[in-house]
């Protein structure tokens, strides 16, 4: 379901929508793109779109399982901050990295499938947050970061 699809009476609603159209959007970007051009780097920095990607699958899974669920940072697995969720290792391929941002969504949607925006959550390191809180904040870096794809996308595409 689209953003535009849903009823402006229900706010739960229209953030799920808003945070699942650039979800999409950020796997769109890697559309018709071959693993080089994914992994081309375009800016002095280590952002690529795969990068990308990659990075937001982290984030997610920073903000849903540790965040709200309240998990261990390194017994998932993640990397210890931002800059290194944007790594990218050899077997990191656009159908890999998809398919982890695809499985860190619906570890998501389950996370907080009962629970309602004011519940407070107690596994952000700098002290309770709301639900609430959570959904915008990853709003914001998918939009964010959507804005970077869209222009690397170009790069690659006219290059």
């Amino acid at each position: 379901m689209s953003f535009f699809d849903v009823s402006l009476d229900d706010e739960r609603t229209q953030l799920e929508a808003l945070v699942e159209d650039y979800r999409t959007a950020m796997e769109a970007n890697l559309g018709g793109l071959t693993d080089e051009q994914a992994r081309r780097r375009l800016v002095p920095s280590a952002t690529t779109l795969l990068g990308l990607l990659k990075h937001v699958t982290w984030m997610q899974r920073v903000w849903f399982e540790e965040c709200v669920r309240g998990a261990d940072r390194r017994e998932l697995g993640l990397a210890r901050s931002p800059e290194e969720s944007f790594r990218l290792t050899d077997e990191d391929t656009i159908a890999s990295v998809t398919a982890a941002h695809r499985a860190a969504c619906a570890t998501a949607r389950a996370v907080v499938a009962e629970l309602p925006l004011d519940t407070v959550v107690t596994g952000h390191r700098a002290g309770p947050r709301t639900l609430r809180w959570v959904w915008l904040q990853v709003l914001r870096e998918l939009a964010h970061h959507c804005g970077h794809a869209d222009i690397l996308r170009e790069q690659v595409m006219s290059g």
